[in-house]
């Protein structure tokens, strides 16, 4: 599948737990209000803190709207406010249950899938490269094997790496919605500048 689309599809996730405000949506819609340039449509949904509908709902981002790429965004609910760039996704450890009380059969997210996937965006680089005024951003190779990660994985696998993992914070009065989905806008275009470096690669390969 090779898309040659201008669309991409950002998630963010609906309430769950204590979080009755999931920054990661809030986020996400303040993103789409800021847009990613008038080339870009940019396309948005919320997924629920339920395995087998993120599943369903990824692999249906994948099928029907085939984006060039799908960051998704997550709540981290650690004590410190960072931003944090995932860049793999992991097949097998999900025994945490989510909110209908479920975890996955046999514990992984694809019954033949391979151990874990990593994203075509290079973190490290975008790492090196950008930098949010106000909060501090890193890399982590473990998205936490619950819903952030396996949706990671599922994406991935689907899109053939051509998926993106952000855990952002939860809100706070100096990290704001309007903070992170500038945050977002800030990250997800040099994610767009990566992927149109790759394409460039890639032609030049194929003369």
């Amino acid at each position: 599948m090779d898309s040659n689309s201008n669309t991409v599809v950002v998630t963010g996730f609906g309430p769950f737990r204590q979080y009755l405000v999931n920054s990661s949506w809030e986020a996400v819609k303040e993103l789409s209000k800021r847009g990613l340039g008038e080339n870009i449509n940019l396309q948005i949904m919320q997924l629920p803190v339920v395995y087998q509908k993120a599943k369903e709902q990824v692999c249906k981002i994948w099928t029907t709207l085939q984006p060039l790429l799908t960051v998704h965004v997550g709540l981290a609910s650690s004590t410190t406010a960072l931003i944090i760039l995932e860049q793999c996704g992991k097949n097998k450890g999900y025994q945490e249950r989510d909110a209908c009380g479920f975890h996955p059969e046999g514990a992984c997210c694809m019954l033949d899938g391979p151990e874990k996937i990593e994203s075509t965006i290079n973190m490290k680089t975008l790492w090196k490269n950008i930098s949010v005024e106000g909060i501090d951003i890193i890399l982590s190779r473990d998205a936490g094997r619950y819903i952030c990660d396996y949706t990671y994985y599922i994406s991935l696998y689907y899109g053939k790496g051509r998926a993106a993992f952000i855990h952002v914070p939860p809100l706070s009065e100096s990290v704001t919605a309007e903070f992170l989905g500038k945050a977002l806008q800030t990250i997800i275009l040099a994610m767009l500048e990566q992927c149109g470096k790759q394409r460039e690669m890639d032609h030049r390969g194929k003369k």
